[in-house]
């Protein structure tokens, strides 16, 4: 069975997860199952003496905000002393926060200006899109669970509103505006291969009844009958956590209709009112799309730099970007730690399902390279150096996961970009700021 094989119906198109049957094609036409590329970026940076371990190395201990993630340990690295030194002010004066969103995946110095000027480099999400993103569905995905999606005039400091809601870019002045209705997500994943706003996107939208596997009901039916035990149970497994996550868009628009609407504020219509939820169904529409390979590259700014949420369900009513600004206060640095943590464990949410999605002999996981982190470190000072980063999955054998690596102060982050080209087969000799690729990952 080939790789690109889908369940097809009237006006839908699903892609399907990787099968035992698959395995011959994929090992001719790929050489294996194919590698991801995700960055994942946090806000506001870290609380750093709970987050940066103590032991270099390999059995090292988890500090309280990366402790949900002991069940992943030997999944990930911790990945210390990397910088973003083009997200100082560099005689720019204030909005550090404009530029750690626009530096993040890019390396380069933002050109200060409110204007129509605006000038960084490309990220290296979208570097690997153009040279592989012809062979998905989707070049790339862009998601964010942020809902303040302005991308003109200023935001910070006299910078440009499109530096700090974004951190994809196609070009020095082309950003890849993140998506954060997961309803308009699912759409681009599961419509009609003619017109995605048909098909599923009807069947959520009229009444949040109906599914899109009705649609592609016969033609999974005639699949499964090809399948041996293996491969069905993983496709009744796959089309279940399809229906599950589907489910919870539908009853999230459900509430949305009958929650009555503040005169003063319009929400946007599928987007979860809870945030807890609206994390959570957007990192599992993530793994979907990696499973399915319908990308194998995506960001996330789960939220943008400057965001002032509070979390009132871990007893953190102030903002959070109020309290980054701690002045060392033993108070505040704990509500950060709460919020940081509680970020990490939605992240090993992720990581979990990931794991379950088997790959032949190897996982979702296993064959990807996930980045999560920031370019602030300590949110007080908005320090860009000794950066908190995490660097999950094996990359299909090309990194050495389940350690903290300390690397030299100043290291350019994008030395990791430049090495994760590499592993993609994408030739790139430099990006942003980079110096080489960076050893010992």
């Amino acid at each position: 069975m080939p790789r690109r094989t889908f369940l097809r119906g009237l006006g839908a198109c699903i892609s399907l997860p990787f099968l035992e049957a698959m395995a011959p094609f994929a090992r001719a036409a790929l050489g294996g199952a194919p590698r991801r590329m995700v960055f994942i970026y946090l806000p506001n940076g870290m609380d750093m003496e709970n987050w940066t371990p103590q032991k270099a190395g390999a059995g090292f201990d988890l500090p309280m905000i990366l402790q949900p993630l002991q069940p992943h340990q030997q999944q990930l690295s911790v990945l210390s002393g990397l910088a973003h030194v083009n997200a100082r002010p560099g005689g720019d004066g204030a909005g550090d926060h404009a530029r750690a969103n626009a530096t993040f995946l890019t390396g380069v110095r933002a050109r200060k200006t409110a204007g129509a000027d605006i000038h960084i480099g490309v990220s290296v999400d979208q570097i690997a899109a153009m040279a592989v993103g012809r062979e998905t569905r989707l070049a790339s995905l862009e998601m964010t669970c942020d809902l303040s999606s302005r991308q003109a005039g200023a935001c910070d400091s006299g910078y440009a509103c499109a530096y700090q809601n974004n951190i994809s870019w196609r070009n020095e002045n082309t950003p890849m505006p993140p998506i954060a209705d997961p309803k308009l997500i699912f759409e681009r994943l599961y419509g009609a291969a003619k017109d995605p706003d048909l098909a599923a996107g009807q069947a959520l939208r009229e009444g949040c009844r109906g599914s899109i596997l009705d649609m592609v009901r016969e033609d999974a039916k005639t699949l499964q009958r090809s399948l041996g035990a293996s491969d069905r149970r993983k496709v009744d497994e796959y089309l279940t956590a399809l229906r599950e996550t589907e489910a919870g868009i539908q009853q999230q628009a459900k509430f949305q209709t009958q929650m009555p609407k503040p005169a003063d504020m319009e929400k946007p219509e599928g987007i979860p009112g809870d945030f807890g939820a609206h994390v959570k169904t957007m990192y599992d529409l993530l793994a979907l799309a990696l499973a399915t390979d319908s990308t194998r590259i995506a960001s996330f700014m789960v939220l943008r730099e400057g965001s002032n949420r509070n979390y009132p369900w871990l007893g953190v009513n102030d903002g959070h970007h109020e309290i980054s600004h701690h002045g060392n206060s033993p108070e505040k640095k704990a509500k950060i730690a709460k919020i940081n943590q509680w970020h990490i464990e939605q992240f090993a949410g992720f990581l979990a399902k990931l794991k379950t999605m088997r790959e032949g002999a190897a996982t979702v996981l296993d064959n990807s390279m996930i980045v999560l982190g920031s370019a602030i470190a300590d949110g007080n000072k908005h320090q860009h150096h000794d950066l908190p980063v995490i660097l999950a999955g094996g990359g299909a054998g090309a990194f050495k996961p389940g350690r903290h690596v300390q690397y030299p102060k100043e290291t350019p982050m994008t030395n990791l970009y430049l090495t994760m080209l590499h592993h993609m087969n994408v030739k790139a000799d430099k990006i942003g700021d980079s110096t080489g690729k960076l050893e010992n990952v």
